[in-house]
């Protein structure tokens, strides 16, 4: 491949022909059975394994960075108060307000603002005001509190190219998310494979661990439209370094350590703080961080990931990390070894 007539510009650089068939509705198990592409950056050799073997591959003094987000139970199905008419309602995030929720609302057109549905025998939430891209403000009328409702009431929502899946809500969650973190519609799905048992072997092999928070939302689906990826609005996302992390960050970089990210999410929230502050400082950022091929990536040595949508801006990041022609041949080899892409799929290890 000659990168140098490669236009990184166009959003058709980042397609590629992936077979129906190869989407992964259901997750292996163990977690850690799933198969994993090894992804050499330096020399673009390609090594082939199962997922548990990523311990042959880390080694004492590195820095295994996961997030800890949870997948809130969001999509809710209730009845329109005056007519009986099915209404979904995807809960999104909390408002400043204590009862306003924003909330993607189907059939979105039909319901006018003042629209009461019920939620079950007993609950009752009011469809508000009109936001950007399709969002609703979302008022709850009891005085319960909102998660509460959500959680008697919600299913946890999966991707929307997951459409025969028999998995159960849990599956979709990582073995180390934190209840007090639920503030995700999307698992941060590079994590899934781990186990706990997995993690144990790691850390007994001097590996330490630690961890960031990003609030996955829908935008991490969201496709590129525009034929010009610089015309592309990126989403905005959450996300938050404890002063843990920060301490075992700048630790690891002392001594020489790799700072491994599991997943695009912890790439994002490292990179962002790095961004903003010049290194990674305890906090929290509002981040739309776009990256492609050309960054200069300030805090990740190496990363974890699973296969991503052809011409989306998560391929363009594994792409701007591991060099765009050697994932390109990777992703093309992947697909004719049949492995498993996205949510529920096959993972990568780009070192």
């Amino acid at each position: 491949m000659d990168i140098t007539k490669i236009d990184f510009l166009k959003t058709s650089t980042f397609d590629y022909l992936l077979p129906k068939e190869l989407i992964a509705q259901d997750p292996v198990e163990p977690r850690d059975s799933s198969r994993l592409l090894v992804l050499h950056r330096d020399s673009g050799v390609i090594e082939h394994e199962r997922f548990k073997d990523i311990k042959t591959h880390l080694i004492e003094g590195d820095l295994l960075v996961l997030n800890d987000t949870r997948v809130l139970p969001a999509r809710v199905t209730g009845i329109k108060k005056n007519g009986n008419a099915k209404v979904e309602i995807f809960f999104l995030s909390p408002s400043s307000e204590p009862r306003k929720w924003t909330a993607l609302v189907r059939p979105g057109r039909k319901l006018n603002e003042g629209t009461n549905v019920l939620l079950g025998d007993d609950e009752e939430v009011t469809i508000g005001e009109r936001l950007d891209d399709g969002v609703r403000n979302v008022y709850f009328n009891s005085s319960y509190d909102p998660l509460e409702i959500i959680h008697k009431y919600g299913q946890t929502p999966f991707p929307h190219y997951i459409t025969e899946s028999h998995a159960e809500p849990e599956q979709y969650q990582t073995v180390y998310s934190k209840h007090e973190k639920e503030n995700s519609v999307a698992s941060p799905t590079a994590g899934l494979h781990f186990t706990e048992e997995l993690l144990r072997e790691i850390r007994s092999k001097g590996v330490d661990v630690a961890f960031v928070t990003l609030q996955v939302g829908l935008g991490t689906f969201r496709p590129v439209k525009t034929d010009n990826i610089c015309d592309h609005i990126m989403h905005n996302e959450i996300c938050e370094v404890s002063e843990v992390t920060a301490q075992k960050i700048k630790e690891a970089q002392k001594r020489a350590g790799r700072v491994i990210a599991v997943g695009t999410t912890v790439v994002r929230t490292l990179e962002s703080f790095a961004a903003q502050y010049g290194e990674v400082i305890p906090g929290m950022l509002d981040t739309r961080l776009f990256i492609t091929p050309g960054y200069n990536f300030k805090v990740i040595d190496a990363l974890i990931t699973n296969y991503h949508l052809p011409k989306s801006t998560l391929l363009m990041l594994v792409s701007a990390f591991g060099g765009y022609d050697k994932v390109m041949e990777a992703y093309k080899e992947a697909v004719n070894l049949r492995y498993r892409f996205f949510s529920f799929g096959d993972s990568m290890f780009i070192c």
